[in-house]
């Protein structure tokens, strides 16, 4: 037995016969040309490229930062002030300052804007998650042009480790986009970093993003920024699996979105997977964070991985963690090593109790059986090596 997916509800139609769907991301560093404050004419020039965009015929999801670099400015906080409490004040500022600014420059093209700010746990949540889903689908069916940020005003973790990359990615998947594209203050993935190394050379296209990849990757941010090449490739990792083509360009020059959106060489263009996970199982790889584990057999092991059958209590040897019905935990063998990730049906002190038995032993130990699995086969993903 698996719990049903409220998400089954008719959705609006949202795209346009032919429509293709963008979720454009730009971050601090682009949008203050790595300076202390929003750049006005840069914005509108930002407006007036996604309203070009829209002539060509795409939806376009903005994912934007710059709400706590415009809140500093207006606070007078100087830039090595990165305390949480004053992010967030700088955010609460700020958001307001960058959703007017863009209100008006969006304005002059004939287009209407809407605001929405996001945590973690807006994607964690399966119902919220399909919930801002319907609420995207509805902006864009009515034509407007949705302004993504994080809720960076209370949401503590995402402020100190956090990045509107991985945002984008969560919502280009959300979407199901045609193509999600970064603009960053850099051409694209180098090499090497083009910053300190000379001989770096930019690199086109990729095809496969590789562990060694994202070790070189440098995780170093500006003063304005929490990102990075590596926050972007994780990104880019997130986005492919999902069969959604993704590209990092220069934000800065005033065509490179057209040229990217053209065709032309611009940029690192990051292909799609050829092994593709949408909607539920995309969603426990990628959005939800492991509460614990589930140590299992090798019998459990080969059941899952060969046969394609749910986790039961007879196959599980060792429970880690203190989680609740419906979070996701590792499944691990033996050694330790994990190999896939599901939804339990169970908490973890129920689990340990009913380890190692039948099913049919279920409701004499707990009182009652609600479930036969542990975990469900529809609520499971199987790990690639690239997913640890």
């Amino acid at each position: 037995m698996s719990r049903p997916d409220r998400g089954s509800q008719q959705l609006p139609h949202g795209s346009k016969a032919g429509a293709k769907r963008l979720v454009l991301k730009v971050g601090s560093a682009v949008l203050t040309g790595g300076k202390g404050k929003l750049d006005v004419p840069f914005l509108r020039g930002l407006a007036g490229q996604v309203a070009a965009a829209r002539q060509a015929g795409y939806e376009v999801v903005l994912v934007s930062s710059g709400a706590i670099a415009a809140g500093r400015g207006a606070l007078g906080l100087p830039e090595g002030a990165r305390s949480i409490p004053e992010m967030q004040a700088a955010a609460a500022v700020g958001q307001s300052s960058l959703i007017g600014l863009y209100a008006r420059c969006f304005t002059r093209h004939g287009l209407t804007v809407a605001q929405l700010l996001l945590t973690h746990d807006d994607f964690s949540d399966r119902q919220r998650y399909l919930n801002a889903r319907n609420t995207l689908q509805t902006l864009l069916a009515y034509g407007a042009v949705p302004i993504i940020n994080e809720n960076d005003t209370v949401s503590v973790e995402e402020i100190k480790f956090g990045d509107n990359d991985t945002l984008s990615a969560l919502v280009a998947s959300l979407l199901d986009a045609d193509l999600l594209l970064m603009l960053s203050d850099v051409e694209g993935l180098y090499s090497a970093d083009p910053r300190a190394n000379a001989d770096a050379r930019l690199i086109s296209r990729v095809r496969s993003i590789t562990p060694q990849m994202l070790e070189s990757a440098s995780v170093r941010a500006n003063a304005v920024g929490r990102g990075g090449m590596r926050a972007k490739l994780e990104a880019a990792k997130r986005a492919t699996r999902a069969g959604i083509r993704c590209m990092v360009i220069n934000g800065r020059p005033p065509t490179n979105v057209r040229r990217a959106l053209a065709g032309e060489p611009v940029g690192t263009t990051f292909e799609p997977q050829a092994r593709v996970l949408k909607g539920r199982k995309w969603w426990i790889l990628h959005t939800l964070k492991p509460q614990g584990m589930v140590q299992v057999d090798d019998g459990a092991k080969r059941a899952l991985i060969e046969q394609g059958r749910s986790l039961l209590p007879s196959g599980v040897l060792e429970v880690t963690g203190n989680f609740h019905f419906a979070d996701a935990v590792l499944c691990c063998d033996k050694n330790k090593q994990a190999f896939a990730r599901g939804l339990v049906n169970y908490d973890a002190q129920a689990l340990r109790r009913i380890r190692g038995l039948h099913t049919s032993k279920i409701a004499e130990i707990l009182g009652s059986k609600e479930y036969d699995e542990v975990i469900h086969r529809d609520d499971l993903v199987l790990l690639e090596q690239d997913d640890l």
